[in-house]
């Protein structure tokens, strides 16, 4: 991914209309949400919605089909996972990351850590 892809993406999903809309279409995963459900769940107007829409479709981090009488929005998983990449690609110093897990989350090291701190556990 290119920086200028990457800072598109960052961009689009910087509004927070735009991230709570994505943050609703991750876990509904491949069977997508409705534009009018999206609306429903943000608690605002479809035509208000349909322009932050339009622009997560454009940057690639989601893309919608025609459904009956519905538009079906879902999350591009691999634009998701190219950005991620992009974002981690020198993370740790270079050496390879192990992923994050539940236990990482729930431990005193991840309860005490705070972005710009560059101190070491």
């Amino acid at each position: 991914m290119e920086l200028s892809e990457a800072s598109r993406m960052l961009l689009a999903i910087g509004h927070p209309i735009r991230l709570q809309t994505y943050r609703l279409l991750i876990p509904a995963g491949p069977a997508g949400v409705s534009a009018g459900q999206l609306a429903q769940n943000l608690d605002m107007p479809p035509s208000s919605l349909n322009f932050h829409l339009k622009e997560l479709s454009r940057v690639g981090l989601i893309t919608s089909r025609q459904q009956g009488r519905y538009v079906i929005y879902v999350a591009v998983y691999p634009a998701m996972a190219d950005l991620m990449q992009f974002l981690t690609d020198n993370c740790c110093g270079g050496n390879p990351c192990l992923p994050i897990t539940t236990d990482f989350c729930s431990s005193d090291v991840a309860n005490d850590f705070h972005p710009g701190n560059t101190s070491k556990p």
